[in-house]
Parts: C-alpha cells; sequence; structure tokens
C-alpha cells in the first residue's frame, strides 16, 4: 500500500501555516536546489531504536485479521539525514528517496515545509516548521494501533511529541493516519484535532500523507505497518529531532 497525495477526507478538518506566504522558495533535494513553491496548507538527527507499544484499550486483531504489527521489526538499512535552515530541526529518510525544502518569500523565513518523496516520486510525508499553524476539531470514533514519543524532541515539547498510528471514523467512513500527536491520542469517541506539536517558539506538524481509503480494514492497515513501507515512516517519524 503505497501512501500518496491525499485529498481532505473530512471537509471540517483545516490546517494553514499562517505565515508562509509567497510562491517562490527555497527547494532542496539531497542538497540539490530544486523549483520552488508555496508551502502546503496546514500543516505538517539521530534517533535511537525505539520500540512502539500497542495503547492500552486497543483491539488487537486475530490470526484470521492479518499480521500484528511487531514493534522489534528491522528498519529498512541505508539512510540520509535532512536538516531545516535553522539548524534546529532534523528528521532521517530511507537512502535513494528524496526531500524537496519550500519556504515563503519572507526574510529570514518563517516557516518551511520538507516533502518527502520515495524512489519512485511518490509523496511520502510531510514535515512543517513555523511560528503558527491552526486545526478545527470534529468528533470521531478512534481505533489507535500504535503511540511512541520521539526520543529527539525530547523536553522540546509539551504534551511529548509522539509518533500515532490511528483510525478515525466518522459516520462509519475510516480515515487512516500516521502522524506526530501531542501525547499519546485518544481512544474511543472523543474529538480529534490535526497533531500540531509546539517546539521552541514555533510550531511543528509531520503526517504520512495516503491516499484516499487507502487499506480495506484495520487488520490490512496493521500489516502494512509490519512492512517494509510501513516500518520506513515509522522511522522516518520517530527520528525527528529538535536541539
Amino acid at each position: 500500500m503505497r501512501p500518496a497525495h491525499r485529498t481532505p477526507i473530512v471537509a471540517a478538518l483545516t490546517a494553514a501555516a499562517a505565515l508562509a506566504v509567497g510562491s517562490c522558495g527555497t527547494a532542496a533535494s539531497g542538497g540539490t536546489a530544486a523549483s520552488g513553491g508555496t508551502p502546503p496548507s496546514a500543516v505538517p538527527a539521530p534517533s535511537g531504536s525505539t520500540n512502539a507499544t500497542p495503547v492500552p484499550g486497543a483491539p488487537g486483531p486475530s490470526s484470521s485479521e492479518g499480521a500484528v504489527p511487531s514493534s522489534s521489526a528491522p528498519a529498512p538499512a541505508g539512510k540520509e539525514s535532512f536538516t531545516f535552515p535553522d539548524g534546529r530541526l532534523s528528521f532521517e529518510y530511507p537512502a535513494g528517496w528524496r526531500v524537496e525544502l519550500f519556504t515563503g518569500e519572507q526574510k529570514p523565513a518563517t516557516s518551511a515545509t520538507a516533502t518527502v518523496f520515495d524512489d519512485s516520486g511518490t509523496v511520502q510525508a510531510t514535515i512543517y516548521s513555523g511560528k503558527f499553524a491552526d486545526g478545527v476539531s470534529f468528533p470521531v470514533a478512534r481505533t489507535v494501533f500504535e503511540s511512541a514519543p520521539v526520543p529527539g524532541l525530547g523536553q522540546a515539547s509539551a504534551p511529548a511529541g509522539h509518533y500515532s498510528f490511528y483510525v478515525d471514523r466518522m459516520a462509519d467512513k475510516p480515515t487512516y493516519r500516521m502522524h506526530l500527536t501531542a501525547g499519546v491520542p485518544q481512544q474511543g469517541d472523543g474529538s480529534a484535532l490535526d497533531g500540531i506539536i509546539r517546539v521552541g517558539e514555533g510550531v511543528l506538524v509531520a503526517e504520512v500523507k495516503f491516499i484516499d481509503n487507502p487499506f480495506e480494514s484495520d487488520a490490512a492497515a496493521k500489516s502494512w505497518l509490519a512492512g517494509a513501507e510501513g516500518q520506513s515512516l515509522k522511522a522516518l517519524l520517530l527520528s525527528i529531532a529538535y536541539r
């Protein structure tokens, strides 16, 4: 299951970087300049081996439902590192993938969005760093598959930044999410809000980009997580560091 650009599934959810303006910016791919562009609307280093644990109360699949993701699954070999222009935010991504950085025209730039592409040119994730980000909450029924603190964020964020993978259901329509969350996402019925992590004097938003309805079932989502692509994207989010 290959993530790609994901069109909004819940119309009420919006997020925008307030100060990321202008259509011309600086783009970088592994240190090579590329064409600029405007940052996407809202969004969103060394990392150790961190074991993500299933959230208590989250239902696990039976043997007939598919594979249960193993927190000890080996991370893909070969990584590269990307650091934002401010020198404080960084992350790792699989070798052979590339990163393009977009900033606004304002100098010095007050926001930046790193878009991560796999070796086929498919957008896999975005990481936004800036002064502001907005979101709208909405009621959902949530099933959390996995969540774990991000070591490189340490005390930089409060609540502590977590990698999280879960599904939200609204009117029985599932929306699968893998992104950074402020603390462990709430299990069950409640109000959902896009992951906005406060770090330093700004905010951080990082998420995997899925196509609409990327998985046939929750079991299929867990099987994807246990595979190479799921583990690569999980490792990317867990590698995010702020210093």
